[in-house]
This record gives C-alpha cells, structure tokens and sequence, in this order.
C-alpha cells in the first residue's frame, strides 16, 4: 500500500512508515488523558513532575548506551527488543496502575525507549538519500497528524467509562496496537549496509574501545558552530515539547476548567488544520526558504501559547484558535527541523552521534518536569510561559544560524 501511495519512499522508510499509525493512534489517544489519569488516581502535580524526570534521567542514561547498543545488535534487533520493553510491557504496567509506584516502574521501564528512537532513525535514514529525507520526515509528521484524529475516541471513552477506567482501556489498546507495529515493521524491514558494518566494528573494538570512541562523537557535535546552532534549536523544541505533553492538558482542564471530554478534540483540531497546512502551505515553501519556513512556524507557536495565559479563558472558539497557530506553526517547522539535523550528522557517526545528542537534549530537559510542575504549584500558567520561551529563543538561534550560513555561502 505505501508503494502505490508513496512511490518516493523506498526500502526501510516505506516499512517504517507503513506500520507507524498502529503507534501513533493509540499514542495520541492516550497521551491527553496520561497526566490526567495519574491525578486521578491520586498522584499530586509535583510528583507528576518527578516522575516526569525520572523518566528522562533513565532515558538519559538509555541514550548513552543507544548508539554501542544499536551499533552491537544492529538496527534491527536492537529497535524490536528495546521497543517491546519499553512500549508494549511499560504500558500493560500503566494499564493496571493503582498508585504512584506503579507509574515510577513504568516509566522507569519506558526510559529505554532512547535506544529504538535511535535505532529508528538510523533504520529510517540511512538508506534514504539526504534530498529525500524531508518528505520521509514529513510523512512522519503526517502520520502523527492522522492519527491525532483518533484522539476524540479516547474522549468518547473518556465520557462513557471515567478519566480512569477510559484510560486503562487505551493503555491496554497500546499495548496490543503497539506490539503489532513492532512485528510488522520488523518483516517488512532489512538491516542497512552501514548496520552489518557497524556490528562487525563494534564486536571487534570490544566494550572498552567502542565507550572510548564516544569522545568523537563528543567533539562531533561541537565541531562546527552551525551544527551547534541547529543542534541548539533542535534541544529547545525538545524541552518545550516536555512541558506541553505534560502540563498541557493538566492547564486546560485544572485552570481553563475545560470539560475533560472536550480536551480531546485539541489534538484532532490540530491533525485537521495540519492536514490543510501539508496541503495548501508546504507545497508552496522552496527548498531554499526551509529555515525560514521554521521560524515562522516558531513566531507562530509563540503566538498561540501567549494566547493562552495572556487572555486565560474556556471558550472553546479562544483555545481553537491558539491550537489552529499551534498546528500551523508545528507543521512547517518540524519536518524540516528532524531534516536539518539529520543532514547534519554523517552517516558513518550517526548512531553515535545522534545518541549523544540526545544524552545533550534528556540532560537539559530532564528538568522540566521538576521545573514545570514547582512552577505549576506557584501559577498554572507559568508553564505555558516557559513553552513559549523556548520557542522565541529557538527562533532567535534560528536568525543567528540563517545569518551565519548566508555568511558561508550556504543555501537556507
């Protein structure tokens, strides 16, 4: 089917991408009721934060090991077992929480969802010629908008059965969901060239050595000042990204008293427009004006998180609004950020590079949660501030970045 659909995506990419909606539509059906579901059952908004951060330290330290992993088992094994452990087990436990404690197991166990995020992106990218990544990315992203539609279901279950009955039900529909994408997508796919080679280098270098050779990775990512700046951009969209699965839906149903049902068409109202956004905008946006294309996707998701605080309001033509420039502003900047960064990393150094990257990124957002929820005891709104920080400075490194490469020569 995605070769009659998609006939640009070629080998791994059209496995990946053919499998992902059975992730991506459970995913976003739970991920607006998971901060919710926790309150409910008695979990307070600090610990909420905790539990937050302790989920991104175990990712830190998964994202460590991610690149020696993925280079020693291969892309392959190393997505399918780290997925099942992280995914498919985490959320039967989530399923079946009663407590606090059942949320930190889970979420510890999830943590090692960093080694399949890199073992994906090595999957999906290497075969994949550098002037092709964009559109596979941006299938990505499309993929996620479609399955955001789904997400008034889990309203829908929401209203019938309870935050926390509606919510075990979705959890244990993730699991099975889940595990069926990772079977799926593990016989449609082969391991890459650069894969086998990397497994045979790493087996030969041993423990010790392979370790060592993460301080070149290290020096990689600070080798060049435009890498760093887009590198930098890509850590902010990350760290507010953090804060909005978490305290999001918590603000619009804790302080805008939304109805808990209705939160669910946020994410539906956002897949709709990004839907036009792919149809009307990005087909008019030259390859030339991709950075630019970014920091007005920012300005925009600036815009709809001011929205929010400075005139704070449950009248749902206000809060459609914000998510409208929300998803705008999410659609053309982020299929040609993951581009951009992927660009930027050989393919030679990638599953080590990208791991350290994302050690960079889980370090400086490990905080969030901590930060988000002591800053939500002090004022709700206070959050949606720090998101809309993130996007103003993004876009300021942004400016720095398109000056510097006009600067080299280089097309933006």
């Amino acid at each position: 089917m995605a070769r009659t659909l998609f006939p640009r995506l070629r080998g791994n990419s059209r496995g990946c991408l053919a499998f992902e909606p059975f992730f991506l539509i459970p995913y976003s059906m739970v991920m607006t009721y998971a901060t919710l579901y926790m309150y409910e059952l008695g979990v307070s908004e600090t610990n909420i934060g905790w539990i937050t951060t302790l989920g991104l330290i175990v990712q830190v330290l998964s994202s460590f090991m991610s690149g020696y992993l993925t280079d020693l088992m291969g892309r392959k094994r190393a997505i399918l077992i780290f997925d099942v452990l992280s995914w498919s087990v985490a959320t039967l436990i989530f399923a079946f929480s009663q407590n606090i404690w059942f949320f930190v197991i889970a979420t510890f166990i999830n943590g090692f969802q960093r080694v399949p995020h890199v073992a994906f992106y090595c999957l999906i990218v290497e075969d994949t010629p550098p002037k092709d990544r964009t559109y596979v990315f941006t299938l990505l992203q499309i993929i996620g908008v479609v399955g955001g539609l789904f997400a008034p279901l889990g309203g829908l279950l929401v209203d019938h059965y309870g935050i926390v009955d509606g919510t075990r039900i979705m959890y244990i529909f993730c699991c099975v969901s889940m595990t069926f994408q990772f079977i799926g997508r593990q016989v449609t796919t082969r391991e890459t060239e650069m894969g086998y080679r990397k497994m045979k280098e790493t087996r030969e270098l041993g423990l010790k050595a392979s370790l060592i050779d993460y301080g070149g990775a290290i020096r990689d990512l600070f080798a060049s000042k435009s890498l760093m700046l887009i590198f930098i951009v890509y850590i902010l969209f990350n760290f507010q990204m953090t804060l909005k699965t978490t305290y999001l839906s918590l603000y619009l149903a804790d302080y805008l008293h939304v109805d808990s049902g209705l939160i669910s068409l946020v994410p539906a109202v956002s897949s709709i427009v990004m839907l036009f956004a792919l149809w009307l905008i990005m087909p008019k946006i030259p390859a030339q004006a991709e950075t630019r294309s970014m920091m007005a996707g920012f300005a925009l998701s600036v815009a709809s998180n001011a929205m929010l605080v400075l005139w704070p309001t449950s009248n749902l033509v206000w809060i459609g609004f914000s998510t409208v420039l929300a998803a705008v502003g999410l659609m053309i900047s982020s299929p040609y950020l993951e581009a951009a960064v992927q660009n930027a990393i050989d393919d030679e150094k990638r599953a080590k590079v990208f791991s350290m990257l994302s050690v960079v990124i889980l370090l400086l957002t490990s905080p969030a949660g901590i930060v988000g929820g002591w800053a939500y005891t002090l004022d709700p709104r206070i959050p949606i501030w720090i998101i809309a920080g993130s996007f103003a400075a993004a876009f300021v490194f942004l400016m720095i970045y398109l000056n510097r490469t006009r600067k080299d020569g280089a097309t933006v």
